[in-house]
């Protein structure tokens, strides 16, 4: 039982929904179904914690999101105050106080999600945990308590801002494959999952032609025991071009590849849209890895000293040439999913193509996010009474 994690717990919420009855395990303001939802638990989940069967880690976990929401409301109060007292000055305008108010508690919001990433740059784990690692990303960005997202009537009334409809979630919609340039062959970069979350920036952009948007990015490792160049895997006469059956290629299915690492990337993005296209620029701003452990790898290769070397050079690699993959993007102009961006829907696409370079060997990889979970789904209708 866990009863001090418990009693932390409870005591947070009480700060938030009033004394708590341990007899009935209920708070005096709010159902513990209403409580869950905010929280962004499910019902059973929200049960354990307040019964006091939940694990350590799902307490550790609870605390810290409960933490994050007290933290946000002060944050508001004191904005609020703020807000309050230059009205009586200036009488600024609502909206941009209200755009504020977003930026700030976005900010702080991330922020926390984030901080765990800036002094660890590599976490050695074995791959298997139970909390995956967007866990927070998500937390900033679904929970009722932070809202970073522009509404329908922050809109200007003649609807005239492009960014709206792109707000929400979006995934990544094929896995990419780039090999390692460098002095040994044999190592291979696929990108498996992207989640990403984007909002209009509009303390940035008045126009609503700026998006800032947070990506978790889950990144293997892979090691094709042949060995094989680089070169077997580009377009011939096409430096840097990868063949299109590479990029087909399930490493899974084949014994030749073996799975090493997991990479868990967080990044940051800004895309500016324009009548010509998105502009993609943006830099990593956390990563950690889990290996896969010896036990898992010694059944797949023929000697464990096969098995160290490649555990070697896949550390080498984490190392030194990651660095390559924390630089500064370099994509082409996306096309605009729609010409009128009113008409954005879920399931539309934003294709980029890229480039990144290792050891000074530029490889081309095609990156293409999926809109799965818009926030906005109405259409802006303007104010033709102004």
């Amino acid at each position: 039982m866990n009863t001090n994690n418990h009693q932390e717990f409870v005591g947070k919420l009480e700060k938030l929904y009033g004394a708590f009855d341990p007899e009935i395990k209920r708070f005096a303001k709010a159902s513990n179904s209403e409580i869950s939802r905010k929280l962004g638990y499910s019902d059973a989940q929200f049960s354990r914690l307040i019964n006091s069967s939940a694990t350590e880690g799902e307490y550790a976990r609870a605390i810290q999101n409960t933490n994050r929401i007290l933290k946000l409301l002060e944050l508001e109060s004191a904005l609020k105050t703020a807000k309050e007292k230059q009205q009586n000055n200036t009488n600024p305008s609502p909206k941009k106080n209200t755009t504020l108010l977003y930026a700030v508690i976005t900010l702080l919001a991330l922020s926390t999600a984030f901080f765990i990433y800036k002094s660890v740059n590599f976490k050695h784990e074995i791959v298997g945990s139970e909390e995956t690692r967007d866990d927070m990303l998500k937390w900033s960005f679904e929970t009722p308590f932070v809202n970073p997202f522009i509404e329908l009537d922050d809109l200007p009334a003649d609807c005239s801002y492009p960014c709206y409809k792109y707000q929400g979630k979006w995934e990544l919609k094929q896995p990419y494959k780039i090999p390692f340039f460098r002095e040994q062959n044999g190592f291979h970069y696929v990108a498996t999952e992207v989640n990403m979350y984007a909002r209009c920036m509009s303390e940035k952009s008045a126009e609503g032609n700026i998006i800032e948007a947070y990506e978790y990015q889950r990144h293997e490792i892979w090691y094709d025991k042949r060995e094989l160049p680089i070169d077997s895997f580009m377009v011939a006469g096409f430096q840097g071009q990868l063949t299109e059956t590479y990029q087909n290629q399930h490493f899974e299915d084949d014994n030749n590849f073996v799975k090493l690492a997991v990479i868990h990337t967080f990044f940051r993005n800004e895309f500016n849209l324009d009548s010509g296209g998105i502009e993609r620029s943006g830099k990593v701003i956390g990563r950690d890895v889990d290996f896969v452990s010896e036990r898992e790898l010694k059944g797949e290769f023929s000697s464990e000293k096969l098995m160290l070397n490649a555990m070697t050079q896949v550390n080498a690699i984490i190392t030194n040439r990651l660095e390559d993959f924390s630089r500064p993007i370099s994509c082409d102009f996306a096309a605009l999913p729609k010409d009128d961006y009113n008409l954005i829907v879920e399931g539309d696409e934003i294709s980029f193509d890229c480039e990144m370079t290792t050891s000074r060997f530029a490889i081309d990889y095609t990156k293409t996010y999926v809109l799965k979970d818009q926030f906005i789904k109405n259409t802006c209708v303007p104010d033709n009474t102004l």
